[in-house]
């Protein structure tokens, strides 16, 4: 089992998101404490605010006294609403939180049912509950209740459930339940940069993703219009209109993930992370074959896009072990499509050895000749030999340099 804790300031934020599943008939409330349920069995979002409302005491301080936790069996454990129910709460417990006022929420909106947790992180005193070394305390009661109840521990399931989601297979049919199971844990999970990082994260799993914009009654609108494709990138199926499969996965909520996504990962320098391992891969690996086959047992998919002439245009790497999801060139130039195209198709092994005779003047050298950083870092990555010097490699650096500088005082 893998747990997952958040803590916000928005209560009614996080009651909302779940309350959306179970309006769209994909979630259930398993059990609660403190939270007045209704006559016919339903919990009104208004009315658990209030009932929250009510236990917050008047001096706290904590800034993010909301906890939002979410709690993924493995998919092989099969698990009933009572069981669920039993573990969530016995978690609470032993995190500290069994006395406090809160909700469980059952998720089924994809395959691997799951369980969402809304409670506060102050007790009726205003006194933060303690969660030092949360992580470390999570992980030993996960343990606890894996053993106790026959669960399969987290450590076998390698990464977690979003990892490499099954691809859309329209053999299978019920598209539209497939493709779900597909964008809508992935839209909430990998953090992108622009839409079509997002798009190239759904296309992995055989699902595009259009813009769509138009005029209603004199009010223009904005959308996503999604559809399943085959391994090959033909569309299959008809298109299907975001508003299927609920706000989550709609046009303003992929767009905020968009900007949202720009500050986790600047703050959590993800972007270094994910570019020293496809980095040391490519030294190690210098052809495209095995630089993807190596890249993709460290977690990381690649993504070439080529023309029809087969040249390189497009290159985005998708970075499982962080969720990540990046252009090549955010990466660094010489992870820019134009640098995977110079360094597979021709070696810069042969290009060291037998340097060609530039009869250009220099005012056409100062424009054809490639920036120096990223002829530096195609040379420097695409390397067969890690250590030592080449002196030879780096008397052609120094010439190219000097070409552009004398290009440069016309």
């Amino acid at each position: 089992m893998v747990a997952k804790i958040s803590v916000g300031s928005s209560l009614f934020g996080a009651l909302a998101y779940n309350q959306q599943k179970i309006d769209e008939g994909e979630g259930c409330v398993l059990c609660s404490n403190l939270i007045t349920e209704s006559e016919d069995g339903k919990f009104n979002i208004h009315s658990c605010m209030e009932d929250f409302n009510r236990q917050f005491p008047s001096n706290i301080r904590t800034e993010k006294p909301i906890v939002h936790i979410s709690l993924n069996p493995h998919p092989d454990d099969k698990l009933t609403n009572e069981q669920l129910a039993e573990i969530a709460e016995e978690y609470l417990d032993k995190m500290g939180y069994g006395k406090q006022p809160y909700l469980i929420y059952k998720h089924e909106d994809i395959e691997r049912h799951h369980v969402h947790i809304v409670t506060l992180g102050v007790d009726a005193n205003g006194k933060k509950i303690d969660n030092s070394n949360n992580f470390y305390k999570s992980k030993k009661v996960l343990q606890e209740l894996e053993k106790k109840y026959d669960l399969l521990p987290a450590e076998k399931q390698k990464q977690p459930i979003a990892y490499r989601h099954e691809k859309v297979n329209p053999d299978n049919g019920n598209i539209k339940r497939q493709v779900a199971n597909v964008i809508k844990p992935l839209s909430a999970r990998y953090y992108f940069q622009s839409f079509n990082e997002y798009k190239a994260l759904l296309s992995l799993h055989n699902v595009t993703v259009k813009e769509v914009r138009g005029n209603e009654q004199g009010k223009e609108y904005n959308g996503l219009v999604y559809m399943a494709t085959d391994d090959k990138g033909n569309e299959v199926g008809k298109p299907l209109k975001s508003s299927l499969f609920g706000k989550s996965v709609g046009y303003d909520t992929i767009h905020t993930r968009v900007d949202d996504s720009k500050l986790f990962i600047k703050d959590n320098k993800l972007r270094d992370k994910t570019k020293q391992i496809v980095s040391s891969t490519l030294r190690q690996h210098p052809d495209r074959s095995s630089f993807e086959r190596e890249l993709s047992k460290k977690g990381v998919d690649v993504l070439f896009r080529e023309n029809d002439a087969g040249r390189i245009y497009g290159v985005t790497f998708i970075d499982h072990n962080n969720s990540c999801v990046f252009n090549g060139s955010r990466l660094g130039k010489e992870f820019s499509a134009n640098a995977f195209e110079q360094g597979f198709s021709s070696p810069i092994s042969e290009s060291i050895e037998s340097p060609s005779i530039d009869t250009t003047s220099p005012y056409e050298q100062q424009y054809e000749q490639p920036d120096d950083s990223l002829l530096g870092g195609i040379l420097d990555v695409f390397s067969m030999e890690s250590g030592g010097v080449d002196h030879e490699e780096e008397q052609f650096i120094r010439n190219m340099k000097k070409k552009k500088k004398k290009g440069r005082r016309l």
